[in-house]
């Protein structure tokens, strides 16, 4: 992965390798934004150029030994720290520095990036701390977080912050279409609903994603037809099927209802753009766009907008709860009471 890889993020580009060219690569940097828009891509290609050793304006060549090797997987001094369980913890960094006390196996520099830094534990931001003050030499630490205001103030206050910004739904569009090989629509609907985030446009395309969403959008249309014993059935058919895809033990919070209620809140977000007539390319779910007009003749706008609440409310509980079956039956039943009194 190398820069030009790399779809959009040209200020981050940039600044990279500014400071590639100006030799003042700081020791420890901050990657913000949104999962799934090029963070740990942009660590690698860092890497890579760093690395390099045939680089060509600032960037990778991609066939010199180290680069291949990082390519490969293979590249000793790229390091990548994941939450193990729902945090990273004092363990994951008392290894890290156990490995940054060594010298660099082969490179110039060693990289350790440490994804969803947020999920640090109190112990292990604090050991994590004393890292930074005193980095060893030849090593670059890259965290990467949704928000600073997630890290310690005195964790922040050490890195160089390179924030990421969404992605363009139409360049995403355009690498579904040429890199994976999607029709038109599809990347469309991916794109759209992936709010800015490549990672999660992949994610909808390789995982059945797009059918699924079909059957939570058809739910949807029967919802207001349905008898209320129907629609408690509907919840629990739902909440079943969660368990039999994600198995028993699954966090709520990461869960196939969690992304069935992004795709509702996505939907009552159209219908209230389509309501106040608002332009139609920002439609999300746009193979949908014919059944909008008469669903949103049943609804007022106030109506919407507490349907949108409806589904933001069920995300927070469903976050904080591990009872689903109860999360969801109260938000279909509310649902269904505002469909019928729109």
């Amino acid at each position: 992965m190398r820069f030009s890889d790399i779809i959009g993020q040209e200020r981050a580009k940039g600044f990279l390798k500014r400071v590639m060219g100006e030799r003042k690569v700081p020791h420890a940097y901050l990657f913000t934004g949104i999962p799934g828009i090029g963070k740990t891509s942009m660590a690698t290609a860092l890497t890579m150029a760093l690395n390099c050793h045939e680089p060509g304006d600032l960037d990778g060549c991609g066939n010199c030994p180290s680069c291949r090797r990082l390519v490969g997987g293979n590249f000793p001094d790229f390091i990548l720290i994941r939450p193990d369980g729902q945090n990273i913890k004092i363990e994951q960094i008392r290894e890290l520095n156990r490995r940054l006390g060594f010298a660099p196996v082969s490179a110039s520099f060693r990289v350790c990036v440490l994804q969803q830094a947020e999920t640090m534990t109190s112990e292990a931001a604090n050991s994590f701390l004393k890292t930074l003050e005193e980095p060893p030499a030849g090593n670059i630490l890259i965290l990467s977080a949704r928000e600073p205001l997630d890290l310690l103030p005195t964790i922040v206050s050490r890195c160089q912050r390179v924030p990421f910004q969404p992605l363009p739904t139409r360049a995403m569009v355009d690498w579904l279409v040429s890199q994976r090989g999607l029709d038109r629509q599809k990347a469309e609907v991916a794109a759209r609903g992936a709010a800015g985030s490549l990672g999660t446009a992949l994610r909808i395309c390789d995982e059945n994603f797009l059918e699924m969403r079909k059957e939570w959008l058809s739910a949807l249309l029967k919802l207001p037809a349905i008898s209320i014993g129907e629609a408690v059935e509907m919840a629990f058919q739902w909440t079943r099927k969660n368990r039999q895809i994600r198995g028993g033990d699954a966090e709520p919070g990461g869960s196939v209802l969690m992304d069935m209620l992004h795709v509702w809140g996505s939907w009552y977000r159209d219908l209230l753009l389509v309501k106040v007539g608002g332009p139609g390319d920002l439609i999300i779910n746009v193979d949908f766009s014919d059944r909008m007009g008469p669903v949103t003749k049943c609804f007022r706008r106030a109506a919407l907008v507490e349907s949108l609440l409806v589904v933001s409310q069920a995300v927070r509980d469903l976050r904080r709860m591990r009872n689903a079956a109860l999360v969801l039956e109260r938000a279909v039943l509310h649902l269904k009471r505002l469909a019928l009194t729109g």
